[in-house]
């Protein structure tokens, strides 16, 4: 079977485990107190343009977002989100089972508009009984989003302002966020979310580490005992210096960009050929997701040979599925869904 159903079904990129490997019996203090941690951290802010964020690693994304969370609000506070988004649909309520309620607004593309915040902060603050009512405080994106869309510079610059104008935090979750970056069409940069994020997360578990996300904090309210957060929440590794040596390999030679790029190229291979068979996506995208809606007939013989995740039935025939290239996808592997594509489609 040829596994195109996720992002992080192999281990990692050989540099990353060469790094752990070459320093596997060095001895370092613990808990992310290390050399590793600290250079990965510097590289991190070199590429951010910033000197001024606080850099921490933690597991998992999970236990990211819900650190995070804690961090900025209070337990009356709640977090603005995207139906789609990940706290909402994909975290078994870890942020609301840990305190904080998630307030989801409509979307068709994963992505929320600083008008929808406006709107859903000031019918808040307008309405006479809004002290029974949880009260919005941050707002939580991801990019790219969970159905593969991006946002545009000038999208997250008004999400900015207007959360800075309204007194909320913005949170990006950049578990993908390398395929976003690298994509084509993609005008934000690392350090466009660092000017205007409050706080934001690299993410290595989905983009060539074993595991592992980088917090980059750059609001100063939100720094203040983030470590405290990281060890009651389960973020905390005792041998912190795993991620440290990870991100620091990621890091070095513009590996994290480059191997982004791989699974970005090859998804528009597959793109372009869904394209010329005239197969429609539930959401148009550019980034390493794709979501084509095909005919059952063809993703039940797909089946036989391919692995990929069911999105949801769109009619009585069709079903729109996700496949997901990745920093460790073959080119031999998409050719050959390529060309069975074709062959389904009577292209061949």
């Amino acid at each position: 079977m040829l596994y195109f159903n996720n992002d992080y079904a192999e281990g990692c990129h050989p540099k990353v485990l060469e790094a752990l490997c070459r320093t596997n019996f060095d001895q370092t203090p613990g808990y992310g107190e290390d050399a590793y941690c600290a250079e990965a951290a510097r590289k991190i802010r070199a590429l951010c343009g910033r000197e001024d964020v606080a850099v921490h690693f933690l597991v998992g994304g999970t236990q990211t977002n819900m650190t995070v969370i804690a961090a900025a609000l209070r337990p009356h506070q709640g977090a603005l989100c995207a139906v789609s988004g990940h706290i909402h649909v994909h975290e078994t309520g870890a942020v609301e089972a840990t305190g904080h309620k998630v307030l989801a607004l409509p979307s068709e593309d994963g992505k929320i508009t600083a008008a929808q915040v406006r709107q859903a902060v000031e019918s808040h603050r307008n309405d006479g009984s809004f002290e029974h009512m949880v009260q919005p405080k941050l707002v939580y994106i991801s990019n790219p989003t969970e159905l593969g869309t991006l946002y545009s510079l000038a999208e997250l610059t008004a999400l900015s302002e207007t959360c800075h104008e309204l007194g909320l935090y913005l949170f990006l979750d950049g578990a993908r966020l390398g395929y976003g970056l690298m994509a084509k069409g993609n005008d934000l940069t690392l350090p466009d979310i660092a000017r205007l994020c409050d706080v934001f997360y690299i993410g290595g578990t989905k983009v060539g580490a074993l595991f592992g996300e980088a917090v980059v904090i750059c609001c100063p309210a939100l720094k203040e005992d983030f470590r405290y957060l990281i060890k009651q929440h389960g973020g905390m590794l005792a041998k912190g210096r795993l991620l440290g040596v990870q991100f620091d390999a990621l890091m070095t030679d513009n590996l994290y960009f480059e191997i982004s790029a791989h699974a970005d190229a090859l998804a528009d291979r597959l793109r372009d050929t869904l394209l010329s068979l005239n197969v429609p996506f539930l959401v148009p995208g550019v980034t390493n997701q794709l979501f084509p809606i095909l005919p059952d007939s063809v993703l039940d013989k797909l089946s036989e040979k391919y692995v990929f995740c069911e999105q949801q039935r769109v009619d009585e025939t069709h079903r729109a599925v996700r496949f997901c290239t990745s920093w460790a996808s073959r080119e031999e592997a998409v050719d050959a869904l390529c060309g069975d594509l074709r062959l389904l489609f009577g292209k061949n």
